[in-house]
């Protein structure tokens, strides 16, 4: 059996002016969340290890992601954040050559006002300099911007990328199209890895179901295929939709039926393979 890892969580020292994003309607989340938090929801749900992804984009909480890291056996690997297009990138990239841990970047795209942000020149110069360093760029985008994703991953064929929450669909309105076609065609691309992550806070926080979220899971596995699916929690954000045990069990129920290799490519082992986690 492959280890079980949890492919996307975070970790914060809260603060309102830092976490701006956290409202009064996700006040579950306005306080600290810190490895032995972390350690001890793992534990309940049966899971080995976990990939650490940025919450803020600041250099300063990528290095301290990756000091949590070097004192947590837990974390496996960092997502972090670097000025991916800005001039100095490489030279940034410089200071974490040697930090085995970092994994990969993260840029939140679906947060920037420019809809083709993913497409800039200097994104993309970014990116490019990111090949041969090793490292993943996970894709944090809403499901309006897949086309524009598409043609940002045809860009770059040798770079690995990983899909963050399956591109957020609008769950909460029942809407599958055109999100279900684009996840479809984006899924053609063999470089390209999904988390099956982040659907309850799309959903109805409170009426939620797992036959509600079973369409979209369905055309998940149909677009990527089981083995380039990994399982992620997006603790604490999941916490007000659901317990983290309770989505590890949603998606253990879902994947029940599925072989035994296609359950541990889920589970683990395709974290293990793509962020190459030790």
């Amino acid at each position: 059996m492959a280890e079980r890892i949890d492919a996307h969580h975070h970790l914060w020292r809260y603060s309102a002016a830092e976490y701006g994003w956290i409202d009064e309607s996700m006040s579950a989340l306005q306080r600290d969340f810190l490895p032995k938090d972390l350690e001890a929801v793992m534990a309940s749900a049966g899971v080995d290890g976990a990939v650490t992804v940025q919450a803020r984009q600041t250099l300063e909480e990528t290095r301290w992601l990756l000091g949590l890291a070097d004192e947590c056996a837990a974390i496996r690997g960092v997502v972090g954040w670097a000025p991916i297009a800005g001039e100095d990138f490489p030279g940034v990239m410089e200071e974490f050559a040697d930090r085995e841990k970092l994994k990969g970047l993260r840029h939140v795209i679906q947060g920037e006002k420019d809809e083709n942000y993913i497409l800039r020149e200097d994104f993309n110069s970014g990116i490019r300099a990111m090949l041969g360093s090793g490292l993943v760029y996970d894709i944090l985008i809403y499901e309006r911007h897949l086309p524009q994703t598409i043609e940002f991953v045809d860009r770059h064929p040798e770079q690995v990328f990983v899909l963050d929450h399956v591109a957020k669909p609008m769950i909460r309105e029942g809407l599958m199209e055109p999100w279900a076609a684009r996840m479809r065609e984006l899924g053609k691309r063999e470089n390209v890895w999904c988390k099956v992550s982040g659907m309850v806070t799309e959903a109805d926080w409170v009426a939620w179901s797992s036959e509600g979220l079973r369409p979209y899971l369905d055309v998940v596995v149909e677009a990527f295929g089981v083995t380039r699916l990994m399982a992620g929690s997006d603790w604490p954000v999941c916490l007000v939709a659901s317990e983290y045990g309770r989505w590890f069990e949603v998606l253990r129920e879902y994947f029940r039926g599925f072989s035994e290799t296609e359950r541990d490519a889920v589970f683990g082992g395709a974290a293990t393979e793509v962020y190459q986690l030790g």
